[in-house]
């Protein structure tokens, strides 16, 4: 038997849980077209039937969109909206017409050339919004050709004779709303990360996944036995009876440990000694507002705004937006919603909103430079706060500072914004809370600065951790390296906190190091005292809390801020904490220091 080290591979996981079978192959791809030209007589004929075509495709999207509100929920099903929108892209569609014309081809043809073109512009412009989305562009694609070229799609589970682990290149939302648990238990894929559509939608529906595995087509035979752990990211060829044995037992402590977290929802989120600790919970869409509710989170940490814009033809009125902030804000009463304003550029420049073709879009132009510079866009947000803060506890956040100005103007504009709906007669609140969310290596060298101009400070850590080790979060080739545990981020994590306390001022951390339970652990000892977390793991930050005192977290992170290295940071945790709690709940194959005494469970 060839050694479990050379029979592992590594992804992304991207949906968690353990799944055991055989693999099944998809060659999901574009359907080989002949290449044939059409009589001149016959080209309006070609762009009549491209057009019929795409009508039809899209009552198939629109079917596929029914489908996956059922199955996944309803802001999933928008997922189907931006390949919609591909259909109804005048520059893409006009092109496809335009190479009929000209070079008198079929409609299939043409429509494989553009699409073949976009492809290679998407992949060469390295933004990571449109390498997610080159799956929505394949699938799109496929279902027009196959139409087309009167074709039916490949049905899957012809493929497949008994509960089977799929893997391909590439996985579009269309095939991965179709997957039946009962036919298809787990999903790899060569291409994607965590927030790849079909990533999404596989997650939503409960499909263990691994996206970002390179080579797997190649190196994981069909038919091959395998173990895939959507939790790690990791797939075991061929394992033996004891890593089945092991696997199994490993997804039952999951799911036992699941129960005992809900458990722990309706407790306070203490520590042993007392030190309260407020979870609020992130929230990226509006289905979110009730997960973090049934989960205990005591407000909104941090609320994104872009999915305002996203998938929209036109940007959202004050109306709108103060409704749906006065709506979040209302559901957690008595605790504080933090909006954070639109975080645009980088990986995402919505429709209705073009903007400047930039070889690094993440150094670029996103974020609270969009917002200074395109000042009406940002002061109907401010407006639609200030008027949603009149019965609702707001808080208003500004993403990617680098600069104190950008806190200066921005506490200018709301103050003139105030006067203007105070002169029109428009109820409204004549402030809010205004907070930094740190995400640069440049706010948390002058975060001691920036909290002397704000009220609050709340740490982007995903960010944080890009900006300061200069790694790609979405380069599944880097993945190893992007680490929150590294010196570098944890002593700015320090220095940030330190800042805060001096002033006298509130430091929170809202990105996702805050769901984790060894980092939340560190984070403690650092010196924060709220946490904003996913909705799903306020129970285990929560549980978490519950076992630990702050003095033990303090020293845990002296110890992790003289390790060396990330690897040497992690193990001087778990060594910490295994002290308060049995790591084999968090982690079944946890390497425990030796003597160890069993940790508790205090509910």
């Amino acid at each position: 038997m060839t050694p479990a080290a050379e029979r592992l591979l590594k992804g992304i996981g991207v949906s968690p849980g353990i799944a055991m079978g055989p693999t099944v192959t998809v060659r999901w791809a574009l359907p080989e077209v002949p290449h044939r030209v059409v009589p001149r007589t016959q080209v309006e004929k070609e762009v009549r039937r491209l057009r019929a075509a795409l009508k039809d495709v899209r009552r198939q999207l629109s079917d596929l969109r029914a489908r996956a509100e059922d199955r996944a929920g309803v802001d999933e099903a928008r997922i189907f909206d931006a390949q919609m929108l591909i259909l109804e892209d005048k520059d893409f569609i006009g092109g496809v017409a335009e190479l009929i014309r000209e070079n008198h081809l079929t409609a299939e043809k043409a429509f494989e050339f553009k699409t073949l073109e976009v492809r290679d512009l998407w992949t060469a412009a390295g933004n990571p919004l449109l390498k997610d989305r080159l799956a929505d562009l394949t699938g799109v694609a496929i279902h027009v050709i196959q139409h087309l070229m009167h074709r039916g799609g490949a049905d899957v589970w012809d493929m497949i004779g008994e509960p089977s682990i799929l893997v391909a290149r590439e996985l579009s939302p269309g095939l991965t709303v179709q997957l039946d648990r009962e036919h298809v238990v787990g999903l790899v894929s060569e291409e994607g990360t965590r927030t790849s559509h079909a990533a999404i939608l596989a997650h939503s529906i409960g499909i263990p996944a691994i996206f970002g595995l390179r080579g797997a087509v190649a190196r994981i035979p069909p038919g091959s036995k395998v173990i895939l752990d959507g939790t790690r990211g990791t797939v075991l060829l061929d394992p033996t009876a004891e890593e089945i044995e092991e696997a199994e037992r490993r997804d039952t402590s999951r799911r036992e440990l699941a129960t005992r977290m809900e458990e722990a929802v309706a407790q306070p989120s203490v520590t042993v000694d007392g030190v309260h600790i407020a979870l609020r919970g992130n929230v990226d869409l509006p289905d979110e507002v009730t997960a973090a509710k049934v989960h205990g989170a005591e407000g909104v940490g941090l609320l994104r705004t872009e999915f305002l814009i996203t998938g929209h033809s036109e940007l959202p009125s004050e109306d709108h937006q103060a409704e749906y902030f006065q709506r979040v804000g209302e559901a957690f009463a008595g605790h504080p919603v933090v909006v954070r304003t639109y975080d645009l550029g980088g990986d995402k420049f919505p429709a209705p909103f073009r903007g400047p073709a930039e070889a690094n879009p993440f150094l670029g132009w996103r974020a609270i430079r969009v917002c200074l510079d395109e000042p009406e866009m940002f002061r109907t947000q401010i407006r639609a706060v200030l008027r949603a803060a009149v019965t609702a506890n707001l808080h208003m956040m500004i993403p990617l500072v680098t600069r104190l100005d950008e806190v200066e103007r921005t506490r200018e504009m709301i103050g003139e914004e105030a006067e203007r709906l105070e002169r029109a007669g428009i109820a409204a609140a004549k402030s809010v809370p205004l907070g930094v969310m740190v995400e640069t290596p440049a706010a948390a060298v002058i975060a001691d600065r920036l909290v002397e101009i704000s009220d609050f400070l709340s740490v982007g850590t995903n960010d944080l951790t890009q900006y300061t080790l200069v790694v790609d979060r979405g380069n599944a080739r880097l993945a190893d390296r992007f680490t929150p545990h590294d010196p570098s981020v944890m002593r700015l994590l320090k220095q940030v906190a330190e800042a805060a306390r001096a002033a006298g001022k509130p430091a929170s951390v809202c990105g996702e190091m805050a769901s984790e339970p060894l980092s939340a652990f560190l984070l403690l000892g650092l010196g924060y005292e709220t946490l904003s977390v996913a909705p799903p793991a306020l129970p285990l930050i929560k549980w978490l809390i519950r076992q630990v005192t702050t003095s033990q977290a303090r020293a845990a992170a002296d110890a992790a801020l003289a390790a060396r290295s990330a690897e040497l940071a992690l193990d001087t945790l778990r060594f910490a904490l295994a002290e308060a709690v049995d790591l084999t709940l968090l982690d079944p194959d946890a390497r425990l220091p030796a003597g160890r005494r069993s940790g508790s469970l205090r509910l």
